[in-house]
């Protein structure tokens, strides 16, 4: 756990027993980073803060989706960036937020064990990394949640951007007629969309909870500046995670189109080859019938006799060959 006290002389690091005195001070912001919210988090969370316990239930389990609750004195945010897995599996890495009059409370995860764990950091080590460069001096706790929900924000934006280039991809190969085995390709299709439609969902959910955010009253107009920007960007993110899904349905519905007509040209050819076997087949069953009605055992055998000997025989063979030739060829079977 991270205790750090900005204020005008930039920012110090303390120790976590200084916390009730830091949070009592009336200059300077007080930013508590938690990368894994472990016992001595949980009784930082409930004795320190006072936090409410389903809150801090929050912050120790996993949340499927973002939320916000606003409390008497701060407001709880639950948020989430994408990270990319195998096979296109996304993994969401949690971000929650206390956001108090003069401090913020930051609490990282659970992440999932096969997520790399600075992961997880990445947004606030960026801010981290700015603030002790002096690029960015937050004068209030929504202006430095501002900068590390911005800096979730550009992470979603890469991870559409990656996507984005997958999409690309396929429908080159689609329209290159290069996509290998069609199930695996077909699997990778829906795969990529799976990842369009995971962060177009992070980003219409947090959108919704900032816009909640910049109309609560207690908020100051410039809170609700920031709050509002936040709400659009999260929204535009949507937006570009709908116009590339759409793009890609697109290339899956040429693609199954393509297979489709595909299957059909195969299909006649297969029905046209069994046709020409099967009339070959009735062809060449006709003798097979005669000689075979001629060759039973019967009490006088007609073979024995001249006129319904040999000849009417292969004369008749000859002719119901000749008939099923001219009958299938007529069809076009042959």
């Amino acid at each position: 756990m991270d205790v750090r006290l900005l204020n005008h002389e930039g920012i110090k690091e303390r120790p976590v027993e200084e916390l009730p005195t830091l949070l009592g001070r009336q200059d300077g912001l007080v930013w508590v980073d938690i990368p894994r919210c472990d016992t001595d988090a949980v009784d930082v969370l409930a004795e320190v803060f006072g936090f409410h316990p389903m809150a801090i239930k929050d912050c120790v389990e996993r949340n499927r989706v973002p939320k916000m609750h606003a409390y008497r004195d701060h407001v709880f945010v639950v948020l989430h960036a994408p990270e990319r897995g195998k096979r296109g599996h996304v993994h969401y890495i949690e971000l929650d937020q206390f956001i108090g009059r003069n401090y913020l409370v930051t609490v990282h995860g659970p992440v999932n064990p096969a997520v790399q764990p600075g992961i997880a950091l990445r947004e606030t080590q960026a801010v981290l990394a700015r603030i002790e460069a002096g690029r960015l001096r937050p004068a209030s706790a929504f202006e430095l949640s501002h900068a590390i929900v911005a800096a979730l924000i550009r992470n979603q934006e890469d991870y559409v951007e990656a996507v984005t280039g997958d999409v690309w991809r396929l429908e080159q190969r689609v329209t290159g007629g290069q996509v290998g085995d069609p199930e695996e390709f077909l699997d990778e299709l829906f795969r990529t969309r799976h990842g369009l439609l995971t962060v177009r969902t992070m980003g219409a959910l947090s959108s919704a909870i900032y816009g909640e955010m910049a109309g609560l009253a207690r908020m100051s107009p410039e809170g609700r500046r920031l709050m509002a920007e936040i709400g659009d960007r999260f929204e535009r993110i949507r937006r570009v995670a709908d116009g590339e899904r759409e793009y890609l349905q697109g290339v899956i519905e040429f693609y199954q189109t393509t297979l489709t007509i595909k299957a059909a040209l195969i299909g006649q050819t297969q029905n046209e080859e069994i046709k020409k076997i099967s009339a070959w087949a009735a062809i060449f069953f006709a003798p097979t019938l005669v000689g075979t009605v001629y060759g039973m055992n019967f009490t006088h055998m007609p073979e024995l006799h001249w006129i319904l000997g040999y000849p009417f025989a292969l004369t008749l063979m000859m002719l119901a060959s000749a008939v099923l030739y001219m009958l299938f060829k007529r069809r076009g079977w042959l």
